[in-house]
């Protein structure tokens, strides 16, 4: 039986081997999943709600466990990776809440002599495919709503993270969840295709980069099944002169910087007026030469490894290429001693002079740099701002809250913040423009994707 082998990042050793799903255990998994979904379907909303608390209960009780595995399968400082649990139980916590009036009938006015009402109803199965790099935070977005709306769900997590996925599921078997409701399958790239284009398989909830985005649509092509699709990003963020600049650098850094820049909704572009462009580069600076780079393991750590070797030197060529074309690094990879070629350790970056013509500002980069560009006046930095393929989060920090609101709808992106960023708050759709994307997560919105409209219109005779 063919196998995989999790690397980890923290030393370059085998921490997880797993067999992949043959075919037979594929097909028993999809059978078990179809089969499984009228009977979940015809749960009160209350009883499937009750075992989906229970599960969160579950996790939580193992935090300690998984806080430890999430660093080292994909390298997430210690001191981070109970947050991933965290937010877990609060985005399950919210959807479980939720549920009731966002799975509710619509009741139309009444009309004589008719009864008209419209239900949301379950699509069947939901393939879920999770990405490494939040490993329980992207996957519970889809997977908890969906199994609240009736679906059954099939998991395949990221050959980094296979542990996540064992994990969920372990945490809803032990919650009492019936037998096929919740499975998951370590898959390799060519059997999740297959998955997906199995006649059971009625949703695809896939989050990963526009190149696999692509494959999951032409996997789907003429099956007119829906997909979500989370995908790239390369999030702006705009100081305006009358920012709190403190709170504006303090919150812009974190947000390039944490999970050492891998996220898709991580700042990664910079724009700064001018009057203030010298005080935030200062602090910058200042602020960015006080990260500890180091083994996820230690608890001092609060920069980690990049999840792999070659994403280091993806981001190190990016970079390299940038200053080779007039950019200028402010941070000396030499006071950051853990940093190395041939590793994924990698000292995080600041670029000035930088512009669009350069990769690092229009390429996703996914690693801790940030480029830091002057604009002249408001209207350059939205132009700025929306000159990109994508369109996931944008900040901008001003002080003049009225005028910040016009810009933000101004901004090509499904979330705009103000006076903050990289936050997902469960009670708001989730959803991404452009290349970023397309369908929504969280909130009531996001249980749109997981049902179908169903009309009755009753004449009383």
């Amino acid at each position: 039986m063919e196998r995989f082998q999790t690397i980890t990042p923290v030393d370059g050793s085998v921490y997880v081997e797993r067999p992949y799903a043959n075919s037979a255990q594929i097909n028993v998994t999809l059978d078990k999943a179809q089969t499984a979904q009228t009977h979940w379907q015809s749960l009160p909303l209350e009883a499937r709600q009750a075992i989906c608390q229970k599960a969160v209960a579950c996790f939580v009780a193992n935090q300690d466990a998984i806080a430890e595995e999430v660093s080292w399968m994909m390298g997430r400082p210690i001191a981070y990776t109970k947050g991933e649990v965290a937010g877990f139980e609060e985005r399950a916590t919210h959807m479980i809440k939720i549920a009731p009036e966002a799975l509710a009938p619509i009741m139309l006015p009444e009309k004589q002599g008719f009864r008209r009402y419209i239900k949301r109803v379950p699509l069947g199965t939901v393939f879920v495919i999770a990405p490494w790099n939040y490993p329980y935070l992207t996957a519970v977005n889809a997977i908890v709503p969906a199994l609240l709306a009736g679906n059954t769900v099939v998991l395949k997590h990221s050959a980094q993270t296979p542990l996540c996925a064992e994990r969920m599921v372990a945490a809803f078997i032990e919650a009492g969840i019936p037998e096929g409701v919740f499975q998951y399958l370590h898959l390799s790239h060519a059997d999740t295709e297959t998955v997906m284009q199995q006649e059971s398989i009625r949703h695809i909830a896939f989050t990963g980069s526009v190149p696999g985005g692509k494959v999951v649509e032409r996997a789907v092509a003429g099956r007119f099944i829906s997909t979500g699709l989370e995908l790239g990003g390369k999030d702006p963020a705009y100081i305006r002169h009358d920012a709190d600049i403190k709170n504006a650098v303090d919150t812009v850094i974190d947000g390039a910087f944490f999970n050492s820049g891998q996220s898709c909704c991580g700042m990664e572009r910079l724009y700064v007026h001018e009057s203030v462009y010298d005080d935030v580069v200062s602090q910058s600076i200042d602020l960015v030469k006080q990260y500890q780079l180091g083994r996820p393991d230690d608890p001092k750590t609060n920069l980690g490894p990049l999840v792999r070797t070659a994403s280091a030197d993806f981001v190190r060529g990016q970079t390299a290429e940038a200053i080779a074309q007039g950019a200028k690094g402010l941070i000396d990879a030499a006071d950051f001693p853990a940093d190395q070629l041939g590793t994924p350790y990698l000292a995080p970056q600041l670029l000035i002079n930088v512009d669009h013509s350069m990769r690092v500002m229009t390429e996703e980069t996914f690693g801790p740099v940030l480029g830091i560009q002057k604009v002249k006046t408001d209207d350059e930095a939205i132009r700025l701002m929306n000159d990109s393929e994508f369109g996931l989060t944008a900040a901008i920090f001003t002080q003049d809250e009225a005028q910040g609101e016009q810009w933000a709808d101004r901004v090509d992106a499904g979330t705009v913040f103000l006076n903050r960023c990289d936050y997902l708050d469960p009670a708001l759709a989730w959803v991404g423009v452009k290349n970023s994307g397309r369908g929504c997560t969280l909130s009531q919105i996001g249980f749109e994707q997981l049902t179908r409209p169903k009309s009755f219109h009753f004449k009383r005779v």
